[in-house]
């Protein structure tokens, strides 16, 4: 009898710690988000080691942070607002990312394309992006006046209304607390150095944050 009953209470103990074995944990079956960022040399990590950049100190964060995303760093040297939209249809059929973060317009300023140009292209990244279901965060980035502070206006300006007409996520100036630092800029005075690359994390971070909850 005492044998039958021990087998009683044992059996159903077994069962449930072996179903509960056999159930995945939420941690392995919660699918891994995507961030994509589309950008230029002040992202792919101009004369220092991509691994130093704010995208992959983005992507380490938010590792520390136990968020489950994965950052793709999809940026290129010298990129213009038009390569962007070039590349980025295949960027979203292959990666199919949550978060799409544009940080594009810098080299366009620099060589003195239209500011409607510049804004159109940039209104056209954005509504791929959405179309896609992605979530989007804008960089927006600013020019020195060498077309003058008319040209410098139109194009910074173009960053808020891209953002106020899609209804998207902004930094209205990504350089902000390195712009103009010699100490946290490279020789050029155009590209932020390896030790620019916290700041511009922290720049970003806070509308990265935005944005995942909003996905």
């Amino acid at each position: 009898m005492f044998k039958k009953l021990f087998a009683q209470i044992l059996f159903p103990v077994v069962t449930v710690l072996t179903l509960m074995l056999a159930l995945p944990s939420h941690a392995d079956t919660a699918e891994q988000g995507k961030i994509l960022v589309l950008g230029d040399s002040l992202s792919s990590g101009y004369n220092f080691s991509p691994d130093k950049t704010w995208v992959a100190l983005l992507d380490k964060k938010l590792s520390e942070e136990s968020i489950n995303y994965q950052v793709i760093n999809s940026s290129i040297s010298g990129d213009t607002t038009t390569q962007g939209l070039q590349r980025l249809p295949k960027l979203l059929e292959v990666h199919q990312p949550d978060v799409v973060i544009i940080e594009l317009g810098g080299n366009d300023g620099i060589r003195g394309f239209p500011p409607k140009t510049i804004k159109s292209n940039l209104d056209k990244l954005v509504k791929m992006s959405k179309q896609s279901n992605a979530e989007v965060l804008l960089l927006g980035i600013r020019i020195f006046p060498n077309y003058g502070e008319r040209y410098a206006d139109a194009f910074f300006n173009n960053y808020q209304k891209v953002a106020d007409s899609n209804e998207v996520a902004l930094v209205p100036f990504f350089l902000e607390n390195v712009g103009g630092k010699d100490e946290l800029m490279q020789k050029d005075g155009i590209h932020p150095n390896e030790k620019a690359q916290p700041t511009l994390l922290d720049n970003v971070w806070p509308k990265v944050q935005e944005v995942l909850k909003a996905d």
